[in-house]
């Protein structure tokens, strides 16, 4: 149009430079009769470009292809994943009660033991010359009571010299036991059956009472602790089923909570839950990486909606596109909702949809409203 405007306008010049007069007059006069020839040829061009674009068949925008997914009830559950460690349920370290020289030990680490087999022994060479020393003097304590008490079953000699001498004899008595008691101690045994974890002490050196000599650990029976945040103290309970998983291990377990912390630390704000298991013949080692999986929070019946499928406008309103049907067309409308509780893939919905309607989810996020949609299976 703009190019037959130029055209017209060239040859009102070129006519205007060749026909008209030299006056002012001439000039004015041919210069309304070409604006009036430009006005009725502009009417025609636009009557002739909309005879065109009615002429034109109607170009229809194509209908954006979406996924839908038709909203029901169902069951909505959350759960909370923490890291815990492996502990053993049973260890021990074994010692001397009366201490000594180490003069052998029996076992090294890594090594299996059983309940009451023989460790270590110690030097209680101190003891043995004093137990030896008891006995000879019990042993003449002896012969001065027998023959005291024979004079004195004859009413010779006097009640105290008896006395004293059945004393001494039952004093010296006592003490030997006393020091066979400890002689006894000098064979250092296993409390409990497991496996040596540590040695603290070697052969030679000297064990003070109450000085740990070898840890033992028993790895039979272990427990799986983790410390849990305060605001879940009311999601886990004893006795409620985990999912424990060992990552370095790619195992997981299915078990129940045992014991639950009875105080809160005052420090991160958590409580200790604890979880016991067997070993798996050996696999869980103590200090092991566990992650422990528990349901936090559950509901029935209710409309939960994948989190791809919100949008959030610029005032921070929440909705989603749901598929309008009408004369067997299908259109997007835009549904405020209302969010509630959510996970890492749902969200559950409170208000704004209902049952039966259809969620446009794969491909929601290039459509606007009212915008027609194809429905892929």
């Amino acid at each position: 149009m703009k190019n037959i405007l130029a055209l017209a306008l060239l040859i009102g010049f070129a006519s205007c430079s060749t026909n008209g007069g030299d006056d002012l007059e001439s000039k004015k006069a041919l210069l309304s009769e070409k604006k009036a020839e430009l006005q009725a040829l502009e009417q025609e061009i636009n009557l002739l470009s909309k005879e065109i674009k009615d002429l034109e068949p109607v170009r229809k925008k194509p209908a954006t292809p979406v996924e839908v997914l038709e909203i029901n009830p169902k069951d909505f559950t959350r759960f909370v994943e923490v890291q815990g460690r492996v502990e053993a349920d049973d260890f021990v370290n074994v010692s001397s009660e009366i201490g000594g020289r180490i003069t052998s030990l029996l076992v090294e680490e890594g090594d299996y033991v059983r309940k009451g087999q023989l460790l270590a022994t110690t030097d209680l060479e101190t003891v043995e010359k004093q137990i030896a020393e008891i006995e000879t003097q019990l042993e003449l304590a002896n012969t001065v009571y027998e023959r005291q008490k024979r004079l004195w079953d004859q009413n010779i000699g006097s009640e105290i010299q008896y006395l004293e001498a059945k004393t001494r004899m039952e004093g010296l008595e006592k003490s030997l036991e006393t020091l066979e008691s400890q002689i006894s101690k000098k064979n250092i045994y296993a409390p409990i059956g497991g496996y040596v974890d540590r040695e603290f002490l070697q052969e030679g050196e000297t064990a003070s009472p109450g000085m740990p000599i070898i840890q033992i650990l028993n790895t039979a029976e272990i427990k799986v602790t983790a410390d849990i945040q305060e605001n879940f103290l009311s999601a886990i309970e004893k006795g409620d089923s985990v999912t424990v998983r060992f990552p370095a291990l790619n195992l997981s377990i299915d078990e129940t909570v045992t014991q639950l912390g009875r105080t809160i630390d005052l420090n991160n704000r958590t409580f200790e839950i604890q979880i016991k298991t067997s070993s798996r013949s050996g696999q869980l080692k103590p200090n092991l990486l566990a992650v422990i999986r528990f349901k936090d929070f559950q509901a029935e019946d209710i409309i939960s909606v994948p989190l791809d499928a919100i949008h959030e406008e610029v005032n921070g309103n929440k909705f989603v596109y749901i598929v309008n049907e009408e004369s067997g067309r299908f259109t997007a409308k835009k549904s405020y909702v209302e969010l509630g509780e959510s996970n890492v893939n749902e969200v559950i919905i409170a208000s704004g949809v209902r049952n039966g309607d259809r969620l446009i989810t794969k491909g929601s996020k290039g459509i606007s409203q009212g915008e027609l949609v194809r429905i892929n299976s």
